[in-house]
């Protein structure tokens, strides 16, 4: 059975390490953020994120997150019912594909390596009642103080206006998701933009 430890200081970072080592299936949790948790395999850790290999509620393939070090409050190494999910996930013929020098040490790095490994990307922020919103959608552009997402709405629609993110609103960045390749699926090729002010577009 793992070990639930209360994450303080760079403690987080040698278990991190020592679970992407050992590739042990792992749980955490984000007690300021959401009442859920996440299970999956390291697959990378930098200065600000760790990255995710997730494993969902179905015991499949459930994309692949970078989140922050100080958002991660609890860890579990091994996750508590890790035999029973590595032998369902080898029974579907599920194997981790862990993506290997991902940039994971500041969010612009997070942002442009994501949207090179898979065609959109899902950017959670900080909400003003402190849980994460997701908005989904394919990198347009950099600017000083942040990006722009075209994004796709939960009804597989494009916007047609670009929307834009500051670097420090941002908590999570995830990609691969199957969610999210529906979504794509189902609103097909990106239109042009319209020219209009930058905006927030519709969550996920």
């Amino acid at each position: 059975m793992g070990t639930v430890i209360p994450l303080k200081t760079n403690s987080l970072r040698v278990r991190l390490r020592e679970a992407q080592q050992h590739r042990q299936l792992v749980r955490l949790w984000r007690g300021e953020l959401e009442h859920g948790s996440f299970c999956g395999y390291v697959a990378g850790i930098g200065r600000e994120f760790v990255l995710l290999w997730v494993v969902g509620d179905s015991i499949g393939f459930d994309g692949l997150y970078a989140l922050r070090h100080r958002d991660i409050t609890e860890l579990e190494a091994p996750e508590k019912h890790h035999r029973f999910m590595e032998k369902a996930l080898a029974l579907k013929g599920v194997v981790p594909r862990l993506p290997r020098g991902f940039p994971l040490d500041d969010v612009g790095q997070v942002v442009e390596a994501a949207s090179l490994q898979a065609p959109v990307i899902g950017v959670h922020v900080d909400s003003e009642d402190e849980q994460e919103v997701c908005y989904i959608g394919r990198l347009l552009n950099f600017e000083d103080d942040g990006f722009n997402l075209q994004e796709i709405t939960p009804d597989a629609e494009w916007l047609r206006e670009p929307s834009f993110f500051a670097w420090d609103e941002v908590s999570t960045i995830s990609f691969d998701e199957p969610y999210a390749q529906a979504l794509l699926d189902v609103a097909g090729a990106a239109p042009a933009l319209e020219q209009g002010d930058s905006g927030i577009g519709r969550a996920h």
